[in-house]
């Protein structure tokens, strides 16, 4: 399985039950993580997003912030997630292909714990909301992979997707 299945399972105590990581004895540091979503559609309504010409109007900066907001309540999202005090989110999205957008989400902080589920959260919440967006005009729409493209800082160091 992998150098993770050999470590203890940071989330879940000695009987066994599921309990948030005590992380009040790490130092902070600066942390900063960056994953991406994509979004399949028709290039017809894919063309349609990007100019703005949407039923529910101009998707691109709704998706923005709604990948911004999103990130910073994943606390909420995620269980044992530990609310972080976010210094900078940054979401882009770009055409890819004629039929995909891609979504490219960046968290940065100093903190004990890192931002990889910020940044997924961003980039799922944002490819949501273009889904949201578009879905009077096509229902079809696909979203994924969502997925880590790299992380820095922390204990366990860097990490950058190679495939």
């Amino acid at each position: 399985m992998g150098q993770d299945s050999e470590r203890k399972l940071s989330h879940l105590s000695p009987s066994g039950e599921a309990h948030m990581v005590d992380v009040s004895g790490k130092a902070a540091t600066e942390r900063l993580a960056r994953a991406s979503a994509r979004l399949t559609a028709t290039p017809e309504v894919l063309d349609r997003l990007m100019a703005g010409d949407l039923p529910k109007g101009e998707a691109l900066a709704t998706a923005r912030i709604a990948g911004i907001s999103a990130a910073k309540r994943t606390g909420e999202w995620i269980p044992l997630c530990h609310p972080l005090p976010l210094e900078w989110v940054d979401v882009s999205i770009t055409r890819e292909a004629t039929d995909a957008i891609l979504v490219l989400a960046t968290a940065k902080t100093s903190a004990r714990t890192g931002v990889e589920m910020e940044a997924l959260v961003a980039a799922a919440a944002t490819a949501l909301t273009l889904y949201d967006m578009g879905k009077a005009v096509d229902k079809s729409m696909v979203i994924g992979p969502i997925q880590l493209e790299h992380k820095s800082g922390g204990m366990s160091g860097d990490y950058e997707r190679t495939t």
